[in-house]
């Protein structure tokens, strides 16, 4: 029985979510010729706030870039 465990930063729409869990679950019965029943996926979603890069959350990096924007003359 394959099992997947998926991470994401939140704000992924259920449409979404559900498109990749298909596209996965193909993915994994054409690739290891699994039934498709026997096919777990978990999905864990983490908040912006516990996620960092180079020390800065995902929030503070988007802030940053678009204050970098609008310096430049950007929108």
């Amino acid at each position: 029985m394959p099992l997947v465990t998926i991470m994401l930063l939140e704000g992924r729409s259920p449409e979404q979510k559900k498109a990749m869990f298909k596209a996965v679950t193909d993915a994994i019965v054409q690739s290891l010729g699994a039934p498709r029943d026997a096919v777990r996926i978990t999905l864990n979603e983490v908040p912006m706030e516990h996620y960092s890069v180079g020390g800065m959350t995902r929030d503070e990096r988007d802030q940053l870039a678009a204050q970098g924007k609008r310096a430049a003359g950007g929108a």
